[in-house]
């Protein structure tokens, strides 16, 4: 007995039907449109009706595109700022270290040249640091007994006078500036020839000429350079060029301010002269005067 649906279920041909049905009609409408091309028309015109609706599945893409160019632009952009300044700070010190290096050769070539024209036997310097002490003006060198350094001499750099070593060690000896308070220096005005004491001046970075008659021939622009009567430093080396002469009104004394010639606080290479040491540098020791076989018979008795 067969069982057979209603008629309200039946719903046409069968499946298999409609599948060789469909595919025969497309194969049909495949060679006709190879053949003549009839279905150009059609085709353009569903493509321009559905055009609109490409475009509109394609904006959530597009702007997704251009979000992530974006976004991905700044990363490229903070990268290239980050490089190139790193790029600047690494030229910007290499630029610095090629100035230093020109103005320290240009500062040896003219110590060198200083050196040469003295015909005394030097040591070339390099000062490690200034001492903080605020009541002296010191700096050390790195310069010592192992390099034929000795105490009370005198020191130069390219221009003039900047100081006289007070200390020795081995491998380093310190340096007392001309402008130390301490320190003394007997020198002379060149255009007049005029003897006088140059004392490290009240101010820092100052020198002082002081007791000086009130009719002194000293005007400001004078240079006084060493007059050699110390028998430490050769007569000639620059010391300070004068300020201003200051005539104290009914005193006997005169005093003029000087500005040292030499980089006193400047200079990194600095000329040790390895002179004989006639007198004690300025803040070191007295030595006590040896005592003669007749001195100790005296004391004897």
């Amino acid at each position: 007995m067969e069982h057979s649906p209603p008629p309200f279920f039946k719903q046409g041909p069968s499946a298999n039907a409609r599948l060789a049905f469909f595919a025969l009609l497309a194969i049909a409408l495949l060679v006709i449109d190879a053949r003549t091309s009839m279905l150009a028309t059609i085709r353009q015109g569903i493509g321009a009706a559905l055009y609109p609706l490409q475009r509109t599945v394609l904006v959530p893409r597009d702007t997704a595109r251009v979000v992530g160019d974006y976004f991905g632009g700044i990363a490229r952009l903070r990268d290239e700022r980050a490089e190139l300044a790193r790029i600047e700070a690494a030229n910007a010190r290499t630029l610095l270290q090629v100035e230093q290096l020109a103005a320290e050769n240009i500062q040896l070539r003219r110590t060198i040249e200083m050196r040469d024209r003295l015909a005394i036997r030097s040591v070339v310097g390099e000062v490690l640091y200034e001492t903080r002490d605020p009541f002296t003006h010191r700096i050390v060198l790195d310069r010592g007994l192992q390099h034929g350094i000795a105490l009370g001499q005198p020191v130069i750099d390219a221009t003039g006078v900047i100081g006289q070593v007070t200390r020795v060690l081995p491998l380093s000896s310190e340096v007392t500036l001309i402008s130390d308070r301490n320190t003394t220096l007997p020198v002379e005005i060149s255009r007049t020839g005029q003897r006088a004491i140059s004392f490290g001046g009240p101010d820092p970075g100052h020198l002082e000429l002081r007791y000086l008659p009130t009719n002194s021939d000293v005007v400001a622009g004078d240079v006084a350079v060493t007059s050699g009567l110390d028998g430490v430093f050769p007569a000639g080396l620059p010391v300070g060029r004068v300020e201003r002469f200051d005539r104290e009104s009914g005193g006997s004394f005169a005093s003029a301010i000087m500005t040292p010639v030499a980089g006193v606080h400047s200079s990194r290479l600095l000329l040790v002269l390895l002179t004989e040491r006639t007198s004690a540098p300025p803040g070191a020791p007295a030595q006590p005067p040896r005592a003669t076989p007749r001195s100790r018979a005296r004391t004897g008795n």
